[in-house]
């Protein structure tokens, strides 16, 4: 990233639901086009999809106590009063009885939450699970036969396809923009995501709303924009669809995700580094420090360059991270080592990422 570039969250302004009709099947499910839609309208799948994308408005503690007196018939009356936060965003139902997908920064310290439907209806939400290391958080609302949508169960949309995004931006509800996927697998910023950037217009207010393929499947969760002024320049970054599908499961499952750990930090192997240990051109990740209790403490030193997972070529710090997240605890990850010139292979039993960590 440039300097004097930053990443912002989208959240954070007063919003209103998207309101456009929609043709919904019997269970409430808006059903995937049967073919895609022309590239000259995108209104058909918009009129389909938005009725299923919500309003999510939030209140929470906003700083420190603030005094006030109150003059009564018995008399003067003083005390503390806790200032109150408002927050806003945008999410999605994945679900006819209310299950709603949004980011966790929308909702984190809420102490209450309301979700908006396009049809003027508004439900109380409890919080069902976050994952902050994804930004990505579930709710639910007691509700029944719901429009929702549902995750692309297809392979990431290529660079180039177009894609829609519907959210609630700047308060101006019922907002639909359109781009096309402008890369895929960004890491910026955070390990375990490996982003899809678009370019179709999101700002504040966008955060957990859906990119939408044409035959109206979510691809993808609106997590953040790349930006010198913290407005929308064209850089867009969600969450993809196959993580963000399986994040949410496991949410709705236990309310938290289960991480391996091998207690052992990593970083990029770079070619300045890679030159260093005589690996010109090597691409892979380096430990930099391993815990001298955790699963990888027999297994690795620092200065090992890990080149392959479980049989998959490693091209950074990122790919490594995830697929030690994503092994259950308890189960075997064979990593391909290089240290001192010398190629190796090695087994490591995953353990449970601590809590926080």
């Amino acid at each position: 990233m440039s300097r004097g570039l930053s990443i912002a969250m989208l959240g954070g302004l007063s919003l209103t639901l998207a309101a456009c009709a929609a043709t919904e099947s019997r269970s409430g499910a808006v059903a995937p086009a049967s073919r895609p839609v022309p590239s000259s309208s995108f209104a058909s799948l918009v009129k389909r999809v938005s009725p299923a994308v919500v309003s999510i408005d939030t209140l929470s503690p906003g700083g420190d106590p603030v005094p006030w007196i109150r003059e009564t018939p018995e008399g003067t009356v003083a005390g503390l009063a806790t200032p109150v936060r408002r927050g806003a965003g945008s999410g999605f139902f994945i679900s006819a009885d209310g299950y709603v997908v949004t980011n966790d920064h929308v909702i984190a310290g809420a102490k209450e939450i309301t979700v908006s439907l396009a049809d003027s209806r508004q439900f109380p939400a409890r919080l069902v699970g976050t994952d902050p290391p994804t930004d990505l958080a579930v709710l639910k609302v007691d509700a029944h036969d719901l429009p929702f949508v549902s995750f692309s169960p297809a392979p990431l949309p290529e660079v180039g396809d177009w894609v829609v995004a519907v959210g609630n931006p700047f308060g101006f509800g019922g907002t639909a923009t359109a781009g096309i996927v402008s890369a895929l697998g960004r890491e910026i910023g955070e390990a375990h995501v490996s982003f899809m950037q678009i370019d179709a217009p999101i700002n504040s207010g966008n955060s957990g709303g859906p990119t939408f393929d044409l035959e109206g499947r979510v691809v993808g969760v609106n997590t953040a924009i790349i930006s010198p002024s913290g407005g929308f320049v064209g850089i867009g970054l969600a969450v993809p669809a196959d993580q963000a599908s399986e994040i949410t499961q496991e949410l709705i499952r236990t309310g938290r995700v289960a991480r391996g750990y091998l207690g052992a930090g990593i970083q990029d192997l770079t070619p300045a580094m890679a030159a260093k240990l005589s690996l010109p051109g090597q691409r892979g990740a380096l430990i930099a420090t391993v815990s001298p209790n955790g699963p990888a403490a027999k297994a690795l030193r620092p200065g090992d360059v890990v080149t392959e997972v479980n049989g998959v070529k490693v091209e950074g710090a990122g790919t490594l991270t995830r697929a030690i997240a994503a092994a259950a605890p308890g189960s075997r990850l064979s990593l391909r080592v290089v240290r001192a010139g010398q190629t190796s292979d090695v087994t490591i039993i995953v353990d449970r990422r601590p809590q926080g960590t």
